[in-house]
């Protein structure tokens, strides 16, 4: 049962990586803020695989990372989306000690903000050095560092975040109720888990 559910989270992860990399790369959404672009949804993914589990978020996040790599995608993009991991694992945690923080999005919002601020800061801080070595696009040095990195990285990618994160919960409230995956704090609650599962088949 136990090897069953990981191939369960392992086929689910592998999904919501492939939806991560395809939105980004078909979506016809896109809010564009020269010399900055933000794509409705792109972060859903990562989200959904939040509240799974941390080792789910990790996943996702690394895999989407690489899926970005492999398409060519500008390396400061490849980047940024490196970054993901952090929040998405961090997030992950708390989720995973307080899951009533998602159950509505009045409790979710200053959570979705501070993922957001930490998302954004973290962004902010991969594409500094790509700004100062003169490897950005020309908009980016028209624009100014302030605007530019400040504003339109870090700020928007704080707003980019928190509506994603609210999309993702919308969604996540139908998908929770067809797909079950077991969630385990620790090795103990697992372990009990399989106790009580094998006590109740021997009563059988």
């Amino acid at each position: 049962m136990n090897r069953n559910n990981k191939l369960y989270k392992m086929l689910i992860s592998a999904l919501l990586c492939s939806i991560g990399i395809i939105i980004p790369v078909f979506s016809p959404v896109r809010i564009v803020l020269e010399p900055a672009s933000f794509t409705l949804a792109s972060h859903v993914a990562i989200f959904i695989a939040m509240f799974i589990s941390p080792s789910t978020a990790a996943f996702v996040a690394v895999g989407t990372t690489i899926g970005f790599l492999i398409s060519g995608f500008p390396i400061v993009v490849v980047m940024r989306a490196a970054t993901h991991v952090i929040f998405a694992v961090v997030g992950a945690i708390i989720i995973n000690k307080h899951p009533n923080i998602i159950k509505s999005f009045k409790s979710a919002l200053p959570f979705s903000f501070g993922i957001g601020l930490l998302h954004g800061l973290c962004e902010v801080l991969v594409v500094i050095p790509f700004y100062f070595s003169n490897s950005m696009s020309g908009g980016y040095y028209a624009q100014g560092f302030v605007k530019s990195v400040i504003l339109l990285v870090g700020v928007g990618s704080v707003i980019h975040s928190m509506v994603d994160f609210y999309i993702s919960q919308v969604i996540w409230k139908y998908v929770a109720k067809t797909i079950k995956i077991p969630k385990y704090t620790s090795r103990k609650d697992a372990v009990a888990a399989n106790i009580d599962n094998n006590e109740k088949k021997s009563n059988i």
